[in-house]
């Protein structure tokens, strides 16, 4: 349940921070140039500071998340699949280990 959550909050960290991203102001303008005239909804410095905070901090919660998710998900993991392959092998076969050519064998030359 709860990675499930952490999984759906991931994916919508995601959006938001790529939306974020492409809505900051770059040397080619990005998607900045279609939201209009936007200077007085974030303040007199424009959207720059403000869409930079929100980047900083979507960021953030995105790498918290991960680190959340890999810890959960290293939680529950707690057979690896070697051990799955170790227990379908049959112990009632018997194996023997080789045994050497003798130096009979070696000297019919």
């Amino acid at each position: 349940m709860t990675t499930s959550f952490l999984l759906i909050v991931q994916i919508v960290l995601v959006i938001v921070l790529v939306i974020a991203v492409l809505l900051q102001k770059s040397s080619s303008i990005g998607l900045g140039a279609y939201s209009g005239s936007n200077e007085s909804v974030f303040g007199a410095k424009g959207p720059n500071s403000f869409l930079a905070r929100v980047t900083f901090t979507i960021g953030f919660l995105f790498v918290v998340n991960t680190i959340a998710l890999g810890y959960m998900y290293s939680k529950e993991a707690k057979r690896s699949v070697i051990d799955d392959v170790a227990a379908k092998v049959d112990k009632s076969v018997e194996v023997t280990a080789p045994t050497l050519p003798t130096k009979e064998a070696n000297n019919s030359k």
